[in-house]
């Protein structure tokens, strides 16, 4: 008698990123890898080391902040990567989304994470407020009236995505695949480098 095969997942992994911050990201480290690899080849004295170490502490920061964060989202549950940490919500332990300042997802404990890859563009929304108001007054007769809601294209891309995470939160709240604890993992790899490069940077400049 054959084991059956679990059931896929209604879609697979949606990924969220900021497509900004990964540009800026690579800039950094495009322009941080000019500057360290001059020093490492024509740096004299203990500016190769310094270099080294610099780059040991500062890569592993950008890399962390700008390309690192991403939020995937599938039937059973939502996966945070952040700069230091990777945080595992099954959709049960999910209590609730809040966008502010900030764009946040909060656990049945009240534990509050912040999803550093869906950034808040006050400025999106302003765009998003403003193309809203001339779809309002274009379509409807008295103009001026309000909609409730705005349609998907005239949200800005991080309330869309908030949009899209707490529609799957709540059809997903209550499915059997969907329970669990909430995991966090800390992110030794980004963590390492960047400790090693600071320790090497005080002993550099302590014995200056």
């Amino acid at each position: 008698m054959t084991t059956p095969e679990p059931a896929e997942p209604e879609y697979k992994d949606r990924t969220y990123r900021s497509p900004a911050a990964i540009a800026g990201g690579i800039l950094l480290l495009a322009l941080g890898a000019w500057l360290g690899i001059d020093a490492l080849v024509r740096g004299a004295g203990r500016t190769p080391w310094l270099a080294l170490a610099g780059l040991l502490f500062a890569v592993p920061l950008v890399v962390a902040y700008t390309i690192r964060p991403a939020v995937y989202a599938n039937d059973e549950r939502l996966r945070i990567r952040n700069p230091f940490r990777t945080i595992t919500l099954p959709w049960g332990a999910v209590s609730g989304l809040r966008s502010g300042y900030t764009n946040e997802v909060f656990s049945q404990t009240g534990t509050k994470f912040q999803l550093w890859a869906i950034p808040v563009s006050l400025r999106g929304r302003k765009r998003a407020a403003r193309r809203q108001a001339r779809q309002t007054a274009a379509d409807d007769p008295q103009a001026g009236r309000p909609h409730l809601t705005a349609p998907s294209n005239l949200r800005s891309a991080g309330d869309q995505a908030m949009d899209d995470l707490r529609e799957i939160s709540e059809r997903q709240e209550n499915a059997e695949s969907a329970q669990g604890e909430p995991t966090v993992r800390w992110s030794y790899e980004t963590l390492a480098p960047c400790l090693a490069g600071a320790v090497l940077l005080v002993i550099l400049l302590a014995v200056t």
